[in-house]
């Protein structure tokens, strides 16, 4: 599946991050998302049932601090990525400054 939102190493990102009635907002750098290979879903996820399996790989910066997720796409647009995360929803757009 290919990313539809701009990926730039060098760009700032806004990621809401959401669960249930709770929500944080924060920057966020470096990111990148790589698609799990069907080989890479078997073997580190073999025993789960297929729904449940992760599909994509989200790697990013922030607070100066490397995260990793694995979920799967929700939304793919041009403005917005959202990833779940066993029902954690990480929802990335590109970062605007106010004015």
């Amino acid at each position: 599946m290919e990313i539809k939102m701009p990926l730039k190493i060098h760009g700032n990102y806004q990621v809401a991050i959401r669960l249930g009635d709770w929500e944080t907002r924060v920057r966020c750098q470096r990111l990148l998302v790589k698609e799990l290979s069907p080989e890479q879903r078997k073997k580190y996820y073999g025993d789960l049932d297929e729904s449940e399996v992760p599909t994509h790989q989200v790697s990013f910066h922030d607070f100066g601090c490397r995260r990793n997720i694995e979920g799967k796409i929700k939304e793919n647009t041009e403005d917005k990525l959202v990833v779940d995360v066993k029902g954690k929803e990480y929802e990335f757009s590109p970062f605007v400054p106010s004015r």
